[in-house]
Order: C-alpha cells, then structure tokens, then sequence
C-alpha cells in the first residue's frame, strides 16, 4: 500500500531545515486526535485545508519491482493521461518474477504453462477490479482518501488491520530477499568478467553447454550440488592469483557478505527520495531484457517437441504435475492489489480506470508470454534438455557473455537503488504501527534492518532459489489480497445490500478455495 510520510520527516538530500512548521504539525496531530472522537460520517471535524501540511509524498511498490514517489495533486484530482497510468501500472507491475518465468513454463510445461499465464492474469485482474471497486461498497462514508488496507480494516475490524500489515511485510520481506540473492548472483558474475578480462582469462566452463559464439550452458546438470566456482581457466599468468580470487569471490560464500557493506548503510537514511530518481532503470531493464531474448532466439532458433504426458532426454511433457509452481510465480508476478487505488486515483479520467487497468495487465501478460515463450522455444535441446532452464535464465548464459554482462549491471544497479526504497517501506509500516514514528531511533531502525539483511544473507547463502523465494512468498500473500479480501469484502457488501445471489456466493467462494489451494501446493511440490 502507498504509506503517507508527514513532511516534518522529509529533507532534502543537501537541505536539512524542517519543511514544516511546528503550529501546523501541532495542528495536524490534533485535528487526527479529534477525529477519532466522532463517527467517520461525521465531517465536523476534517482538517481544513490551511491547517493542514505540506503536501504528502507517496510512495508505491510492487513486490519484487519497482517503488516510486507519487505526485499527489492539490485539486484531489489525477492529472495523468489513460496512456501514462497504463505504462505506470506496467512500469510498477513488471518485475524481477520475469526472471522465473521461464522456469516456470518449464515447470508447468509448455502448453500448459502459457494457459495459466492467460488464466492467472485474468483471474488476477478481476480481484484486482474488485479491489478498485471496494470503496464505493462502503455507504455513508468519504473514503476518496482510503487504500484496501483501510477497507479491510472497516470491514474486519483490528483483524483487517493486523493481518494486512503481515502480509505486506511478507510481500515487503520477500521481495528484499529475492533482490539480495539477485543482488549477490549479479555481482558475483560481473566481477568474475571484468576480472578475466582484465587478466586476458580465457575461461571453459566444466558446466555442460552448447559451442560457438551464442553459448547456453546447463549449471544444474553438472551435479546435484555443483561447485560454486566451477570452471577452468587458461591464463599467461600464475595460478595462484586465480585460486586467491575465486577463494575470496565466492558467489555463495563471500559475495552476499560483501553487499552488506554498500546496503546497510544506505538502510538506515531517513529518506529514501534520492533513490526514487532512478525508477526509470526499471523500465530501461525489462526492454533490454526482452531486446536480448529476441537476440538470442534469432540466433539460437526454435527447438519444441510436443509429448503430452511422456518426456524424453531433451523436452518436458506439454502438462506436469508441478503446474502450482508457475502459479505461486504468477501471482507474485501480476500483483499490484495493494497500491492499484493510488495509481488509478492519479488518472485525469476516473471513468476509464477499469479499461486502462485492463489494458496494463493485457501488456504484462504479453510481456511474460513473450519472454517466457521464447526463452522456452528457443533454448537449445537437443544437445541440452529443456530441464536445464534455470530459475534466473539469466544464469544459462556464461558470464562471459557480453549481452548477458550488460543485462546483469543494469539489473545489479537498479536492484541497488530500489532496496533501499522497499527498505524504507519495511520500516514505516511496521515501526509507525507499533512505536508511532517511522524513526524512533538508530537504534531501532538499525535492529530491523539487520534482521532484514540477515534474512537476505541467509537465503543468498544456504538457499540461492528466486523461484522457490518468489512462488512462496507470492502465494502467502497473494492469498489474502488477491484471493480472499476482495472476495470476502464483496460477498459481504452484496449480502449487506441484500443482492447475494448462489452464483455470486459459488463464484468467489471458488477463488477463495483457488488460492488457499495455490499455497497449500507450494509446500507439497
């Protein structure tokens, strides 16, 4: 959700003076007090609008993705056009879930992974819509000001409230996660390039892959637990070098250490608003992902053979019984429910919310199925199989890989500047909702960010599997905000207004089981 930051919290990066007055920050926290005193119908006591601060800055995530500040607008109207909220929508919706899909087609199968990536966005758009549509479920109160989670909390009560904290800090804590493996993958590859090349290393990976200059190799099939350096290298120089380099630039064991130095500090600001400025390498990421995917499918051509249930050295069945791993993936990778009514409150044109919403989500499924499916079509079986597709594809192309090089330092760079930014998010829900202020203390913010890092370091050491990390934490917490609070909330809102019908009852109480399913199975697959 899009967390409201009290301006006497916000400086400027070289200008440190309070940009808000004592008398109206003193004025605001009354005017708060006040209103808890009446029923929310009541408007006696709304602040009036000279009293109030300086406007809001507003910040909106999306899980494993992007995060970016908000322009709210004086007049409490959008000022955006249809065709910049939809690329808002996809710019804050596209992710590092892209990375996964691949592997997940490959986990479903072919055929049966791209109808659930068809099936999985539009399920996921209708819950979406629901959710777009739940405030006006409400009577006889303004909510033009309140997000899902306060929707949740009218209708739940404090369980509402509790519950959608802890599923946004899953979502939160994930996605950090995910980008500290991500983060420790990157860096590791990049160092390994730039150090051959400037030793004039020829390098020959022990890995299995194809030959010529457009190489695909297969990291998993070398063995089941693989050495992390595992290459040979031919070098005019001593050996010794070599062996003290790759001692010391260990992807598992010293790289997601050494990122600690560089992120825990960049944790701890109170601001985070110099980091929103590069939100735009998000984008410039996902278009040269899908640039270098049409490369290397030109080049690499199409290999695809359809066995419905039987599989061979090379392909994978057109239908596996590990489809729920794409679809934990999936959820993740089409979540945007809790911070949709931000976006779409900005849009100059309240009417076609829903349109444009549409069209944001037909043009981040397109982008999936295109990455996916070329990626899936093109990978080269024989001589390698379609098993060998890793949960980063990124990873089936050597590090020496020139196109693959590039890639990895735009995604480490933009990586870098957003985990401070879902870092600050981590800290504002949960310290404001437990100490009332975002920075208590260093000390607090320090613990939390510790933990936060720890958590990081831990799964980029013991447990380096983004699929794994993204398909559980997207179906945990997709199960409460994509799943059952729309749901519920419109189940209860129609029986309230006496209009439930079978069908309707039937309908939602299917997707509810849909998602409950959809965690249970992550576990047992």
């Amino acid at each position: 959700r899009p967390f409201h930051v009290e301006p006497t919290n916000i400086v400027s990066v070289n200008n440190e003076t309070q940009r808000v007055t004592d008398e109206a920050s003193a004025m605001n926290k009354r005017i708060h007090y006040y209103s808890r005193l009446t029923s929310p119908a009541d408007r006696a006591l709304i602040a009036p609008d000279h009293v109030l601060p300086a406007p809001d800055e507003i910040y909106v995530y999306s899980p494993l993705g992007t995060a970016f500040k908000v322009d709210s607008c004086p007049d409490g109207y959008g000022k955006n056009s249809s065709v910049v909220t939809i690329f808002m929508i996809w710019n804050t919706m596209m992710g590092t879930s892209i990375l996964s899909i691949p592997w997940g087609i490959k986990q479903a199968g072919f055929t049966s992974g791209i109808f659930l990536i068809l099936l999985m966005g539009i399920l996921t758009l209708y819950c979406c819509y629901r959710v777009v549509k739940s405030r006006k479920t409400i009577p006889l109160i303004d909510t033009s000001n309140w997000e899902f989670p306060d929707v949740c909390k009218y209708y739940f009560g404090s369980f509402g409230q509790w519950s959608s904290l802890l599923f946004s800090m899953v979502s939160l804590v994930g996605a950090m996660i995910v980008y500290w493996v991500l983060m420790s993958n990157f860096l590791y590859n990049t160092g390994k390039f730039i150090y051959n090349f400037v030793h004039d290393i020829n390098v020959t990976d022990i890995v299995p892959g194809t030959n010529g200059s457009n190489k695909v190799i297969c990291p998993s099939a070398a063995s089941s637990h693989p050495p992390q350096n595992s290459s040979v290298m031919f070098s005019s120089g001593n050996s010794t070098g070599l062996e003290l380099f790759e001692e010391w630039w260990n992807k598992s064991q010293t790289v997601p250490f050494y990122l600690i130095a560089i992120l825990l500090p960049l944790l701890n600001l109170k601001s985070p608003s110099f980091f929103a400025k590069f939100n735009v390498l998000g984008t410039v990421s996902v278009v040269y992902l899908v640039f270098l995917v049409t490369v290397k499918a030109v080049h690499l051509g199409i290999h695809l053979e359809y066995n419905w249930f039987t599989e061979n050295d090379f392909f994978v069945p057109e239908f596996r019984i590990l489809f729920p791993q794409l679809t934990g993936v999936l959820t993740l990778a089409f979540f945007i429910h809790n911070c949709v009514i931000t976006l779409l409150q900005n849009n100059r044109n309240q009417e076609n919310n829903v349109r444009d919403l549409s069209i944001a989500y037909f043009l981040v499924g397109l982008t999936y199925l295109y990455v996916g499916v070329i990626i899936f079509a093109s990978f080269p079986s024989p001589p390698l199989s379609k098993e060998c597709i890793e949960q980063n594809f990124l990873d089936n192309f050597p590090s020496d890989d020139i196109m693959s090089f590039v890639a990895r330092i735009f995604l480490l760079f933009q990586m870098m500047t957003v985990y401070p930014l879902l870092g600050y998010l981590a800290r504002v829900q949960l310290l404001r909702q437990f100490f009332g202020n975002a920075y208590p203390s260093i000390l607090h913010v320090l613990v939390l960010n510790v933990a936060i890092v720890g958590a990081g370091v831990a799964m980029a050491r013991f447990y380096p599997n983004i699929g794994g990390i993204i398909r559980y934490s997207g179906a945990t917490c997709g199960l409460a905000f994509v799943f059952v609070y729309p749901s519920l909330i419109y189940m209860i809102s129609l029986r309230r207004a006496g209009q439930l019908t079978w069908p309707a009852l039937i309908i939602h109480i299917f997707i509810i089981l849909l998602g409950l399913a959809n965690l249970i199975a992550q576990f047992l697959l």
